[in-house]
C-alpha cells in the first residue's frame, strides 16, 4: 500500500498502517491516526513515543470521563482506542536495555483495555494460565453467557504485539462468528517480558500444551473443535507447537512462516552451514562490525535487532541473529503436522516474503493456501488495512473445516 504519511519511513508508515487497521474492530479513529502522526517527526522514536502517549492520554481521560457520567459504551470504545495508542507509544522502546519509559505506556494499554473488556457483553475475562512454576495472560472471551461449548480458537500475536491486540487482530471476529476466544501471551511476548523476564522459546509446543489444557476446563470450550491462530512470527510458533500436540483440530498461520533463520544468514558471508558457524561463533569482530554498521544505516534493521535482543534475553546484536537459527519447521518439523492448515501469504510482505509457500510445501496435511494482494489493500505484511477481508476470508475457512469435521 502506498505510504502516506511516512514517504521516506517505510517502518513508521508500516506501524501506522498497523493502527489504522485496527479501526476495523474499534482500535483506532481515522483522524486520530492521521493528526497523531502529523505531529510526529519522521525518524523520531522519541517523538513517535511523545505524540501517541499524547493522544492515548487524551482518549482514556475522556474514556474515564464518560465512565464516570454513566455513559458505558463510550467508555468502552474510548478505552479500546487509547489502548492501541499506548500500544504504539511504546513499540520502539524496546532494546538492550530498554528505555524506562516502556513499562508505563505498556501498563496503560493493558489497563485500558481491561476497563474496555468489563464493559462488553458478555465481559472479556482476564485469565491467568498456569505455565511451569508461573501464569501466562490472557483474555477469554464468550459468545454467550449460556456456558455452552463451542468450536474454540486459541491465538497469540508474534514478534512484537499482545494478547491485547488479538482483539483487533482475530478475537473479536471469531466472537461475531459464535467461537470462544482465549488470547494470551508467551514468553517472550509483552506481559510475560514486562513483568516476568520470560523470554522466546522456540519450543512452542511446551507454551502451547499448558494453554490447551487450561482451554480443555472451560465450559464454553469444544474439546474436539480448537483451532490455533498465530499472527506474524505467531505464524512460525503455531505450526511448530501443532506439530508436537495433536489435539488442535485446526490450524491458522497469519502469515505463514517456515524458518527464521533465513533472515539471519541474508547478509553473512558463505553457505548456510559456514553463515551458522559464524553466527554462534565465540568471537566473529567482522560480523560484529557489520552488524553496526547496519544498525547505522537501516532504521528497521536497527529496530528489529535491538527488539530482538530484548525478547530473546541476549545482549548482542550477533547473538539475536544467532537465537533465530533455532526457530525453524525444518528437518521434517512441518512434515509431522496432522491438523488441516491454513496458510495465509502477503503479496507485498517486505519481512518473509516466500516463507509462506515454503511452509505450504513442506506441510502434508490437508492444507490451504491462501493469497491477500496489493489491489486488496491486503498485500502487507498480516495485511494491515484489510482487517474485515482478511479476517473473513480466514473464518470463512475455519467454519468450513469444523463443519466437515463435524
Amino acid at each position: 500500500m502506498t505510504n502516506l504519511l511516512f514517504p521516506d519511513n517505510s517502518q513508521f508508515w508500516y506501524e501506522t498502517l498497523r493502527s489504522m487497521s485496527h479501526i476495523a474492530y474499534g482500535g483506532a479513529d481515522f483522524g486520530e491516526v492521521v493528526s497523531t502522526s502529523a505531529r510526529i517527526t519522521e525518524g523520531d522514536y522519541d517523538s513517535w513515543h511523545d505524540e501517541w502517549l499524547a493522544t492515548a492520554d487524551r482518549v482514556a481521560a475522556e474514556a474515564g470521563k464518560a465512565l464516570a457520567a454513566g455513559h458505558p459504551v463510550s467508555a468502552r470504545d474510548g478505552f479500546l482506542r487509547a489502548s492501541n495508542y499506548y500500544r504504539s507509544a511504546e513499540f520502539f522502546l524496546h532494546g538492550h536495555p530498554c528505555d524506562p519509559r516502556h513499562d508505563h505506556a505498556y501498563d496503560r494499554s493493558v489497563a485500558c483495555f481491561q476497563a474496555a473488556a468489563a464493559l462488553f457483553t458478555p465481559v472479556i475475562e482476564p485469565v491467568r494460565i498456569p505455565y511451569e512454576d508461573t501464569t501466562l495472560p490472557g483474555y477469554l472471551y464468550r459468545a454467550d453467557t449460556t456456558g455452552t461449548p463451542r468450536p474454540t480458537v486459541i491465538m497469540h500475536n508474534g514478534f512484537d504485539g499482545t494478547a491485547e491486540e488479538m482483539h483487533f487482530f482475530g478475537a473479536l471476529a471469531a466472537v461475531e462468528r459464535g467461537y470462544t476466544v482465549l488470547t494470551f501471551d508467551g514468553p517472550g511476548q509483552p506481559g510475560p517480558r514486562h513483568h516476568q523476564d520470560l523470554v522466546f522459546r522456540p519450543d512452542w509446543e511446551n507454551v502451547i500444551t499448558p494453554v490447551i489444557d487450561f482451554a480443555e476446563t472451560l465450559p464454553e470450550v469444544d474439546r474436539g473443535r480448537i483451532a490455533l491462530l498465530g499472527a506474524s512470527m505467531g505464524g512460525l510458533l503455531a505450526p511448530r507447537a501443532a506439530a508436537f500436540e495433536q489435539r488442535l483440530a485446526a490450524l491458522i498461520t497469519l502469515d505463514g512462516l517456515y524458518d527464521l533463520g533465513q533472515t539471519s544468514v541474508r547478509n553473512v558471508p558463505g553457505d548456510r552451514e559456514e553463515a551458522e558457524r559464524l553466527l554462534r561463533a565465540d568471537t566473529a569482530p567482522e560480523l560484529d562490525a557489520a552488524y553496526e554498521r547496519i544498525m547505522t544505516q537501516d532504521a528497521t534493521a536497527r529496530w528489529a535487532i535491538n527488539h530482538g535482543m530484548y525478547v530473546m534475553g541476549v545482549s548482542t546484536p550477533r547473538a539475536f541473529n544467532a537465537s533465530y537459527l533455532d526457530y525453524t519447521l525444518r528437518d521434517g518439523i512441518a512434515e509431522r503436522i496432522q491438523c488441516p492448515t491454513l496458510v495465509c501469504d502477503a503479496a507485498e510482505d517486505e519481512f518473509f516474503k516466500g516463507q509462506p509457500e515454503q511452509l505450504y510445501d513442506h506441510l502434508t496435511c490437508a492444507k490451504t493456501l491462501m493469497a491477500f494482494t496489493a489491489e486488496e489493500g491486503a498485500g502487507a505484511h498480516c495485511h494491515p488495512g484489510a482487517m474485515r477481508l482478511s479476517l473473513a476470508r480466514v473464518y470463512d475457512w475455519l467454519d468450513d473445516t469444523f463443519r466437515i469435521a463435524a
